[in-house]
């Protein structure tokens, strides 16, 4: 039986539904001896900001039962650079690439993305809108754009405006927004699930122009050294992934998917083919493969085989008989 496995996202075309996720694959070239990139269904670069960011002070990742926290900080060579030098690599792979962006107000995002939409070999753009763990002290460069005050009813000890776009349906529809503005290419809202309703960042996400969202990111969380009492990470807080997170990230796919028409691409916890078709099952029409990454670099391939696998076992020839499918 011939199976397809072929999906999209906006004007992207995937051959099949399994990206790897920003920050847990750096630029690709890091992983091109352990793995057949080119089998990938997409690759979404770590995030790039318009300056560089030194990102932030160690410990930066801690172990945790199911998971890991990371607190790297966006840490990146800045626009420029990564496309003088990490562009050339990912054009040689013809897949989609899909280029994380982050700034810490519109003018930001807006810029990175008028700077990186010429550039060839972007397919498409995820608007990093929710990072748990920036602060604006740690950039290389001070940005020109001026980060957005914290309105009153908001969180005061936020530090950072990405983390306020991401509890914000209004910001997130003002920057998705200007950004759609300035890109043709398929632009992805990334959300967070530090939120009370994340269907309804998903609608504002929608509304703004996104052909797409991802979610989730990472929960921010902290592990405390009981000896000393302090916080292990240096940045005291970071975002916590892995498997102890996916049954939260498919509770909020499935409830997404019940108010929004885009595609959403579904992350969290994804160790195996089980779990990335729950996510496809839940309503995701794609997933990324993220803390997996840092323990088996051949995750996402051994997902591709065993979801064509399953379809097999079950007869089913399209993977879109699988997204949305869950029975209630």
């Amino acid at each position: 039986m011939k199976i397809n496995l072929a999906t999209n996202l906006g004007k992207i075309k995937l051959k099949n539904p399994i990206l790897v996720a920003s920050g847990t694959f750096g630029y690709a070239k890091e992983f091109e001896k352990l793995i057949d990139l080119k089998k990938l269904g997409g690759i979404v670069t770590k995030t790039i900001t318009l300056k560089p960011r030194l990102g932030n002070p160690p410990p930066r990742i801690v172990e945790t039962p199911s998971g890991m926290l990371n607190a790297i900080g966006l840490q990146n060579p800045g626009a420029d650079v990564f496309v003088r030098e990490r562009m050339p690599f990912l054009r040689t792979l013809k897949i989609p690439i899909i280029v994380s962006v982050m700034g810490h107000s519109v003018e930001e995002f807006v810029e990175v993305v008028k700077f990186l939409e010429p550039v060839a070999g972007v397919d498409g753009f995820e608007m990093n809108l929710s990072c748990p763990n920036v602060s604006y002290q740690n950039s290389a460069s001070t940005p020109k754009a001026s980060a957005p005050a914290c309105p009153a009813g908001r969180d005061s000890s936020l530090t950072s405006s990405a983390r306020m776009f991401a509890h914000d349906a209004g910001m997130i529809e003002e920057v998705v927004s200007a950004v759609r503005k300035e890109t043709k290419k398929t632009l992805i809202a990334k959300l967070s699930p530090d939120v009370s309703d994340i269907a309804q960042m998903a609608l504002s996400s929608e509304r703004g122009g996104a052909d797409a969202v991802s979610l989730i990111n990472t929960f921010m969380a902290m592990v405390i050294d009981i000896k000393t009492r302090r916080p292990v990470l240096g940045n005291k807080t970071g975002g916590l992934s892995g498997p102890c997170v996916r049954p939260i990230a498919v509770r909020m796919v499935w409830a997404v998917r019940k108010k929004v028409s885009i595609p959403i691409m579904g992350i969290g916890g994804i160790m195996g083919a089980k779990d990335a078709l729950e996510f496809l099952i839940a309503g995701a029409s794609a997933i990324q493969v993220g803390t997996a990454n840092f323990i088996n670099p051949q995750t996402s391939l051994d997902i591709v085989y065993g979801l064509r696998n399953f379809m097999q076992q079950e007869r089913i020839s399209d993977i879109k008989e699988i997204v949305g499918s869950v029975k209630e």
